[in-house]
This record gives C-alpha cells, sequence and structure tokens, in this order.
C-alpha cells in the first residue's frame, strides 16, 4: 500500500528503538522504592504515556515532580544496557531529507535524545513531553509537529506502536501507519498495520514523500 505525505512523524520508543528492557527494569526498580504494589503497577499502563501521567496515577500528588526526576535518572542511567534500533530504523531515516520528518515522543527530551543518541539517531526535530501541556493521546504533540515543519496535518503520517499514540494521531487528522513491535494487531487500529519499519521503504518526490508498506 502506498500513502503520499509531506512529512512523516515517528514516535519513538517501540518504534525507531527498542527500550523494553530499561524500561521494565528502570520503572520496576521505581516502583520498588515508592513502595507501590505489584498489583497497583500492574493496572498501569505505561507504554506511550509520559511519565509524569504515570507517576500521577499511582502516587499523590506531592509526590510527583520528585518520582518523575527520578524515572528519568534511572532510565537515562540505563540507556547503554538496554536500547537498540529496530529493524528498519537506520535504512528508512536514512532514505529521508531532515527536514521531512520528526520525533514525537511522550518521554522527555533528555531521555528521548539519550535513547536515540544511543543507536545513532539525531533528528533534526523532536517533540518531547516537555514541549506540550497535554500528552498521547491527546492530538497536541503531533499538531505541533506539523507547525513546527510547517506542514498540513492531512499531509502528516504518523507511525506509532501504542494506542494512545496511534489515537492521538487520528484526532489530529493525521494517517497512521502501526507497528505490531509492542502490541498485537487487533490491539491497534490504523491505516496500516506493519511488523516494523523494515516493512516500510521512502521515495523522496518534489512534492514530498512517497511511502509503500506492507507485510
Amino acid at each position: 500500500m502506498k500513502l503520499h505525505a509531506e512529512a512523516l512523524l515517528f514516535d519513538n520508543d517501540g518504534t525507531l528503538v527498542s527500550s523494553l528492557e530499561s524500561v521494565n527494569r528502570c520503572w520496576t526498580r521505581w516502583a520498588g522504592e515508592y513502595g507501590i504494589t505489584a498489583d497497583a503497577f500492574a493496572r498501569v499502563e505505561l507504554h506511550g504515556r509520559p511519565a509524569a501521567e504515570i507517576a500521577a496515577d499511582l502516587l499523590p500528588a506531592r509526590l510527583v515532580p520528585e518520582a518523575v526526576a527520578r524515572i528519568e535518572h534511572l532510565e537515562v542511567e540505563d540507556v547503554a544496557q538496554g536500547v537498540v534500533a529496530l529493524p528498519g530504523t537506520l535504512r528508512l531515516l536514512a532514505q529521508l531529507p531532515p527536514e521531512r520528518w520528526a520525533v514525537v515522543t511522550s518521554a522527555t527530551r533528555r531521555l528521548a535524545e539519550a535513547r536515540l543518541a544511543e543507536v545513532g539517531v539525531r533528528p533534526k526535530m523532536t517533540v518531547a513531553a516537555d514541549d506540550v501541556t497535554r500528552g498521547k493521546p491527546d492530538p497536541e504533540p503531533f499538531l505541533l509537529a506539523a507547525r513546527m515543519l510547517g506542514v498540513d496535518p492531512a499531509r502528516c503520517v504518523v507511525f506509532e506502536d501504542a494506542p494512545a499514540g496511534l489515537t492521538a494521531g487520528r484526532a489530529a487528522g493525521m494517517r497512521t501507519v502501526a507497528l505490531t513491535t509492542t502490541h498485537t494487531r487487533a490491539e491497534l487500529t490504523a491505516d496500516i498495520v506493519v511488523p516494523d519499519l523494515s516493512a516500510v521503504s521512502a521515495l523522496v518526490t518534489p512534492e514530498g514523500v512517497e511511502i509503500t508498506a506492507g507485510e
């Protein structure tokens, strides 16, 4: 299947890189430090959501700022131990002009840049949790990225692995490509569903980018 776009917007964790080992290790340690029970922790969706929202679901409001700073520290320190580029990431990004794509992540800028640098990816533009007042599934992060790139949201394609991110992309009026790297196909609603970015190729044209995606 082919999609035509002026800009491509990529989630980071689960889309460009895999940080699952690091995430599980760090958040489990964090939960133990704050006395959060395994049952309470299991009820909270971690993937694709800002750390501040996760912390707010589990802790009193007075502890949230300190707790967010603590999980960011743990995850940044753990980058070298558990972050790898997912299949197809480096090849696809190499096909794209820097001004035609951006990373839109629920992580803080410090953490996002550390994870991307670990796999050798340095985007020209990144929208992080620090840049918005409402994170995914709200469309604000994707709309901000489109505005910064100077592109009509309807001419953007979102690449996401999490339901929250896909919901945000659709709410922004963008077309969506889902990757089954962290969720099953049945859990993902998108224009196209692929295993990972190895199933996606890009052709740059005068009008933008032609995306070809398949199994």
